[in-house]
């Protein structure tokens, strides 16, 4: 397997660039220096090569048509979609790399109500799917993180999600049915069972499941052109209650046990760490985006205008500040059905010592799923990245305490550096919960930040220097999570270049992995680096 890279003379660089260009259009191609440098940065680093160019195909047949001119001149390539990563998904691993944007690859191919499925290109982004499926009444099981705003479906079945609808449907990738995958000299791969005309996907599973393989696989066995989805009516019904915890281990305990009765489509809490930095940001209740979606978000206008009367009013001073809030939503075909949901999520919060809290958080997050990603920055326009593991139920809480011993060890350097931390609490399915520090730190924003955050939020915000130190102590801190992740057998999602994954395995799983890898990408130019494959 190629593990370095050169790029070619500079006459067959130009050969090359006129090829791509034939194949996608002018417009489509660039090796103009700041669309380079933008793709060759992410949410918590800054690459130290930069790719020579940026290429869109609009297309899967363009997409395969680049794949197979990229690798007959030798060079790697790496898709990226919205760019929301933070673990290295995307970046070049030689200054003689090509980015695949794949945001040009967006629209809806197909949504059939009579068989339950939609087919979407890779690069359509999941606040985009949700609204034309409103339409029909229809909904993916899961349906989007709150970054669906950029995050891409590709992007997030390379990478996998978690949030809404993982409650009771899992992550992105338990929604798949089939892909139309391209390989990196070009050739395309079909998967599920795809109908008479070969061309219409119904159902995932016929012998071994190939879509398994390229879920969660960070763009390093394949470039996903092509994904069909399951649908569900959306629920005629929903419900939401909020509730207080002292500590964090009470939290994790009633969550797990909602977990186990299946009761909510998905969960979200928070520490008082993030509990401060929420207080810190301008009132989300002042906003009137916020208040004319709950308004929009209730079946009649009084109703909505009584909601939104109710959370402005309210404020965000219902919760104690050393608390840990748990926001719990809940649907249905039934109203009768959620009540009672929501009533088992009363009781098994009560067992626990969780107290009933207003309500207001779990109707932001239903009535606006995909905000703006203005919290990619701390409210003094701090940077801002995360770290995360998903654990069985029964050890969640042990994991959250050694992170927190962790945390206690480094205070001193936190303090030090100005760094500050807070953690996102979900649940996945029945079977697990997922635990994510997030850590603020005084260090500038990026032209990734500046390319998705609201041009007013980054104008109200100081432009602070750039803090080598501070980042160091953050990437350690981030290092030393990661191995208490392994030391729970957890794992994660979003594997990128951060999170160890090829290493991990054992020596069967990685000799099968390194086979896959020869027969997909024989020269290892997808990617490369993604996984812990060879760079």
């Amino acid at each position: 397997m190629v593990t370095t890279y050169e790029w070619p003379s500079n006459s067959e660089v130009g050969k090359l660039e006129a090829q791509l260009a034939a194949i996608v259009g002018a417009d489509n191609i660039t090796t103009e220096a700041a669309a380079c440098a933008l793709h060759s940065e992410d949410v918590f680093a800054v690459s130290p090569h930069r790719f020579a160019l940026v290429v869109a195909p609009q297309s899967t047949e363009r997409m395969a048509a680049v794949m197979a001119a990229a690798h007959a001149a030798g060079v790697s390539v790496a898709p990226r979609g919205g760019g929301m990563s933070y673990t290295g998904g995307y970046l070049p691993a030689s200054d003689h790399s090509i980015s695949l944007d794949l945001t040009a690859m967006n629209h809806i191919i197909a949504i059939s109500a009579d068989d339950m499925t939609v087919t979407v290109e890779a690069g359509c982004t999941w606040a985009v799917l949700n609204a034309a499926l409103a339409d029909y009444g229809l909904r993916t099981p899961f349906w989007g993180p709150m970054s669906g705003i950029y995050s891409t479906i590709g992007g997030g079945v390379s990478q996998l999600n978690a949030m809404f609808g993982a409650g009771h449907h899992g992550t992105s990738s338990e929604s798949v049915i089939a892909m139309t995958i391209v390989l990196a000299d070009g050739r395309l791969l079909r998967t599920g069972a795809r109908g008479p005309d070969g061309d219409t996907p119904f159902y995932r599973h016929f012998g071994p499941d190939l879509a398994g393989l390229f879920c969660g696989d960070c763009g390093t066995l394949g470039i996903k052109a092509e994904i069909t989805l399951r649908l569900i009516r959306a629920p005629a019904h929903e419900g939401c209650a909020s509730f207080s915890f002292k500590t964090g281990r009470d939290l994790l305990l009633a969550m797990a046990e909602m977990a186990r009765a299946g009761i909510a489509c998905e969960m979200c809490a928070f520490d008082p760490g993030l509990t401060k930095v929420r207080m810190k940001r301008m009132s989300l209740m002042s906003d009137v985006k916020t208040l004319g979606a709950i308004i929009g978000k209730e079946k009649s206008v009084g109703k909505g205008l009584r909601a939104a009367a109710k959370i402005a009013l309210g404020g965000r001073n219902f919760i104690e500040p050393t608390d840990y809030p748990l926001h719990v939503i809940a649907e249905g075909r039934s109203a009768t059905g959620v009540a009672e949901d929501i009533d088992a999520a009363r009781a098994i919060a009560a067992r626990f010592g969780g107290s009933e809290i207003e309500n207001s958080i779990a109707k932001v997050i239903r009535a606006m799923p995909f905000p703006p990603p203005n919290s990619m920055l701390g409210p003094e326009g701090e940077s801002w990245a995360p770290v995360h593991g998903y654990v069985s139920l029964s050890n969640a809480p042990a994991f959250h305490a050694a992170i927190d011993a962790l945390f206690a060890e480094m205070a001193a350097e936190f303090t030090e550096h100005g760094i500050y931390t807070g953690y996102l609490f979900t649940s996945l399915s029945t079977n697990a919960l997922l635990i994510e520090p997030v850590f603020y730190w005084p260090s500038g924003y990026r032209p990734v930040h500046a390319s998705m955050i609201e041009a007013a939020h980054l104008a109200s915000l100081p432009q602070l220097p750039d803090n080598p130190a501070a980042t160091a102590v953050v990437k350690r801190a981030r290092q030393r999570v990661m191995e208490i992740v392994a030391s729970f057998g957890g794992g994660h999602f979003q594997l990128g270049r951060a999170y160890p994954y090829r290493e991990s395995r054992d020596a069967a799983s990685q000799a099968l992995l390194d086979t896959i890898k020869g027969f997909v990408d024989q020269d290892g130019q997808l990617n490369p680096g993604g996984l812990g494959f060879p760079q």
